[in-house]
């Protein structure tokens, strides 16, 4: 490692993390890319590296069960198969109006797949599934204005 990491810039973005109450946070420079993840479990930013070279080592923080809650008191957004928003703007459910959505309920779908389209700034970004699994909500209709974080789709 001919260009280790300068710790002083994980942990001053670490900091940006926990005081904008950010879930997620990149960093690139020609020599080194960082991306700070925000644990489930504890409220500490998980430094990962994500490109060479690898200087900040990766935590994973333990996971701890809970009982499910009821059916009623579910928070859809702390589902572990819940695809938020990764950003502001205007979701939508297909590529176009003419075609079929990316998914439907029912649908299976692998980790990595298209499920809707993000429109921010005159580009479409797309939404990928973060696990494979079967569709079973879909919380957002095409056109709708989405926040950063909210729920998109549920996939089990």
């Amino acid at each position: 490692m001919s260009n280790p990491i300068d710790t002083k810039i994980v942990n001053k973005l670490a900091e940006i993390l926990d005081k904008n109450g950010l879930a997620e946070l990149e960093y690139e420079t020609e020599n080194f890319r960082v991306s700070l993840v925000k644990s489930r479990a504890a409220s500490t930013a998980c430094p990962a590296p994500v490109a060479e070279p690898a200087a900040v080592v990766a935590s994973a923080a333990p996971v701890v069960a809970t009982p499910a809650p009821a059916a009623d008191d579910v928070d859809i957004s702390t589902l572990p198969g819940c695809v938020k928003s990764p950003m502001v703007g205007v979701v939508y459910l297909s590529s176009d109006p003419n075609s079929a959505n990316y998914v439907k309920i029912g649908d299976t779908v692998s980790e990595g797949d298209t499920v809707c389209l993000i429109e921010a700034m005159k580009t479409f970004n797309p939404v990928k599934a973060h696990q494979g699994g079967k569709v079973t909500k879909i919380l957002v209709e095409s056109g709708d204005p989405v926040e950063y974080g909210e729920p998109l789709v549920v996939i089990e």
